[in-house]
């Protein structure tokens, strides 16, 4: 019995401390968003999610789940895949013909698209990785990423909470 004021003492600072780090240390910083980039590329990227914001964006209308149109903005997938190094335009031949890209998402879904759906030299849809949608941030559950193939019949290529983005070379 002599030890358990110690232990209640013990266990009060311990919470004391985690309620010291709790209040200095922003909530929202733990909340970013990392997307990566990587794989067969030369130059593999992490990118947070004020970086994402930052890039130039684009929008496209297409039609979502429930069937209605609505408007994405994001930054091309193409345009994510220059930085990160993956051969794209004229590079596009041969051996990196093979190559293409997979998109995870944070609930284990991944899709794959070949390098050439990407390319606008090869594809006249633009693929979005979105962030907004009819002016709104994306809804939890939906976002901060996700995927959006606006000239596919059926969504079933739109990834939702994107994490990561994987380029490989089929065998």
């Amino acid at each position: 019995m002599k030890n358990l004021p110690v232990r209640i003492f013990l266990t009060n600072r311990a919470v004391l401390i985690l309620l010291i780090i709790l209040w200095a240390v922003p909530m929202r910083s733990w909340a970013q968003a990392v997307l990566t980039i990587s794989g067969d590329v030369t130059k593999p990227i992490t990118l947070q999610e004020t970086e994402v914001k930052s890039m130039p964006h684009i929008e496209v209308t297409a039609k979502d789940h429930d069937g209605k149109e609505h408007r994405y903005a994001g930054v091309a997938l193409v345009d994510l895949l220059k930085q990160a190094g993956t051969p794209l335009g004229g590079e596009l031949r041969g051996k990196n013909l093979r190559k293409f890209v997979l998109v995870k998402g944070a609930d284990e879904y991944e899709v794959l698209f070949a390098l050439p759906e990407l390319d606008p030299d090869f594809a006249t849809q633009t693929i979005l990785l979105a962030d907004a949608v009819d002016g709104a941030p994306l809804v939890p559950g939906a976002g901060p990423y996700r995927v959006v193939v606006p000239e596919e019949k059926r969504p079933t290529r739109w990834v939702r909470n994107v994490k990561s983005i994987e380029v490989r070379l089929a065998l």
